[in-house]
């Protein structure tokens, strides 16, 4: 089973093209014209040892916001296509990731029902050009088109690139343990309903 997608998505504010595979090695290729948040889609990829690619042209001369949302929204629908009816995946994954003084803990649950839960308190506004507040811009928007339940808690740090950093990897783990094939579950809808 090949599980890879790729997905075109073009508005008036920006172009974007994903593509994934959930069961890469970790390769990633990125261009979203912001250096900080190709890092953070970095760590998805490395630590969620999926494939990676994302090329993102928005309206970077008014900010990042409509970049990084859209890029949430459209990786998000290059997972839900690629994981397609969930059948044999483990549907629960969790992590909890230290970088130095900080500590992010994120859970994730391939549900079928969008919701998002964040409980982060920045200790700056911006790393480097990257505005913080984005980073529950590209969450939601993920959440609301790979339709996951989606946790997100910074339990510690003072440094915002540290604190940041933590919870992209803590979400690439915890996005790879969610779609690993279960070999137990073959053939198996994770859910008492039958369907997710």
């Amino acid at each position: 089973m090949t599980r890879v997608a790729e997905v075109t998505r073009n508005t008036k504010e920006t172009q974007i093209r994903v593509r994934v595979n959930l069961d890469g090695t970790g390769e990633a290729k990125l261009s979203t014209g912001i250096g900080f948040f190709d890092h953070m889609l970095d760590q998805i990829a490395r630590h969620g040892l999926i494939d990676l690619e994302v090329d993102a042209k928005g309206d970077l001369h008014i900010d990042g916001h409509h970049t990084v949302e859209d890029v949430g929204i459209t990786l998000g629908l290059a997972v839900a296509q690629a994981i397609g009816d969930k059948t044999g995946i483990t549907r629960y994954g969790h992590s909890y990731v230290p970088l130095d003084e900080a500590l992010s803990r994120v859970v994730i649950d391939f549900s079928g029902r969008p919701g998002l839960v964040m409980d982060v308190k920045f200790t700056a506004g911006a790393i480097g050009a990257f505005d913080t507040q984005l980073t529950h811009e590209f969450f939601q928007g993920f959440v609301n088109h790979a339709l996951v339940s989606l946790h997100v808690d910074n339990l510690k740090g003072h440094n915002a690139h540290h604190q940041c950093e933590t919870m992209f990897k803590a979400f690439g783990r915890a996005l790879r343990m969610a779609a690993t094939l279960d070999s137990r579950s073959a053939g198996v809808i994770p859910s008492t309903k039958g369907s997710l």
